[in-house]
């Protein structure tokens, strides 16, 4: 609970703190958004950054205060920011995880879970990288794991394209048309965790339906073996 209370109260004032940034240099705001949003996709060290209620405050900011921000100009940057921080993590699992797996005994640094980063990708690795955008968390190591995975870079960098401008347009636009609501406003810190849990539901679908999948495999082959018998 004491976690939870930290978490509403640093969405409680992240906003007005923005508010001020920008009243004192725009510039600097634009350039400090792009920077969370590159880092929070692009670095595996930082999966503690905001993104999606970042991207929502950020509409919210662009709505109300529309004749000092630029809408146009911040989707094209937190788009642009989106693509590279997810190519840069792509290239860093390329050339550093065939280095760090290499250790055979390791409990976590082993090449049996490259070889399995390898197989998920090349079965599930278009839906990976665009669902994982909307996942607090995931979406900053998916980048990394299909680069340990060799994941075809131009199939890859085509979803990471589709998957940002999903991403950056449906939180931010999610925010310029609704984040100046009366109601949502006076309840913006519950609304900012509700994003977040609709952003997770997407993921846990797809896992849900795998998981039946591979049940209803299950069931069949034995039943194909008792009849076999």
């Amino acid at each position: 609970m004491d976690l939870l209370h930290a978490a509403l109260e640093l969405l409680r004032n992240l906003e007005p703190q923005l508010k001020q940034l920008i009243e004192y240099n725009v510039p600097a705001f634009y350039a400090l958004m792009f920077a969370i949003i590159f880092a929070e996709t692009g670095l595996v060290v930082t999966p503690f950054l905001p993104g999606d209620s970042l991207l929502f405050i950020i509409g919210a900011l662009a709505s109300a205060m529309s004749g000092t921000l630029n809408l146009p100009l911040i989707l094209g940057l937190l788009i642009i920011a989106a693509i590279l921080g997810d190519a840069v993590n792509y290239s860093i699992g390329y050339k550093v995880g065939p280095k760090v797996f290499k250790y055979e005994h390791s409990w976590f640094f082993n090449k049996k879970h490259l070889l399995r980063a390898q197989e998920f990708y090349e079965r599930y690795g278009s839906k990976t990288i665009i669902l994982a955008r909307f996942v607090p968390i995931v979406r900053t190591f998916a980048p990394f794991v299909a680069g340990i995975g060799k994941m075809n870079y131009p199939k890859f960098a085509f979803y990471n394209v589709i998957g940002a401008i999903a991403w950056v347009m449906i939180c931010v636009l999610a925010g310029y048309f609704f984040g100046e609501i009366p109601w949502v406003k006076r309840h913006f810190e519950l609304v900012v965790v509700a994003i977040i849990f609709i952003s997770v539901l997407p993921m846990v679908i797809e896992f849900l339906l795998e998981w039946r999948r591979n049940r209803t495999r299950a069931a069949t082959e034995l039943a194909f073996k008792q009849d076999a018998a």
